[in-house]
């Protein structure tokens, strides 16, 4: 497949950073928006890129990324996610935190917490906030997944089920229009699942570059959180959900 000079670069800067923003490539190329807008809407009709709002991911299609190029899709707006949901949690409280590059955000935002119980099927997380002698951290066992250090299977949801904590944090490789809270593994699901049974209140915490994703298979629905947190939402169907179900909706981008 031949691609000109400018498509394979855009593919390159995308494959590092997992997105490319339309304004962003033009200012680059010294281009007009409408110009960079061709290049992504004929790089997604080639499968190479998917399209959001105002830009394209990479890799295209409904396959999960790789952790590290998932950490560096809208990596500002996680940490901007993970200071709101630690501000939303109080000291010498209990919580669970799951699988994820936001909610790995959330744990780097909460070290300087104190009293906490952390129990967590994320390795990274527990190796990050471990050091921190005024958090207790509890990992669950189970199949470690050596993608992303994340411990799923039956052994982590019994684990899990032992516990009633005060807070949850979790989130979703893709939120549907519908509300519906979608993953890659099954395994990974079921945890999720556990982990929102288990908790007093259940924060989600997501970029909006979750609304242009699929995935297939169903962790929950939106009307189960008691609150979303993430840098924009412009879906009205979403946004009805939340108003709907009493769902705290919070935007990080608006405060």
């Amino acid at each position: 497949m031949y691609l000109s000079p400018r498509h394979a670069e855009i593919i390159q800067m995308a494959k590092d950073h997992g997105r490319v923003l339309v304004d962003d490539l033009a200012t680059h190329f010294n281009v007009t928006p409408q110009t960079i807008r061709k290049d992504l809407n004929d790089l997604c009709d080639q499968r190479l890129l998917s399209r959001i709002h105002g830009g394209a991911l990479f890799p295209s299609g409904i396959e999960n990324m790789e952790y590290e190029a998932r950490r560096k899709i809208a990596a500002d707006e996680k940490e901007a996610i993970g200071r709101a949901a630690a501000r939303l949690i109080p000291d010498n409280a209990s919580l669970f935190i799951n699988i994820g590059t936001t909610t790995e955000a959330v744990s780097k935002a909460l070290l300087d917490h104190e009293g906490l119980m952390v129990i967590t099927n994320n390795i990274n997380v527990a190796n990050r906030m471990r050091i921190y002698p005024s958090i207790e951290v509890v990992i669950a066992g189970g199949v470690v997944r050596g993608s992303d250090g994340g411990v799923v299977g039956e052994a982590a949801v019994d684990f899990i089920r032992q516990f009633k904590v005060d807070y949850a944090v979790i989130g979703a490789s893709a939120i549907d229009h519908d509300g519906a809270l979608l993953d890659f593994d099954f395994r990974e699901v079921k945890v999720a699942q556990a982990i929102i049974a288990n908790a007093r209140h259940v924060i989600l915490v997501s970029d909006q570059t979750k609304f242009e994703r699929t995935a297939p298979v169903r962790i929950g629905h939106l009307s189960q959180v008691n609150t979303f947190i993430t840098d924009r939402c412009d879906i009205a169907s979403v946004r009805k959900i939340c108003q709907e179900a009493e769902v705290q909706l919070i935007e990080t981008s608006l405060g």
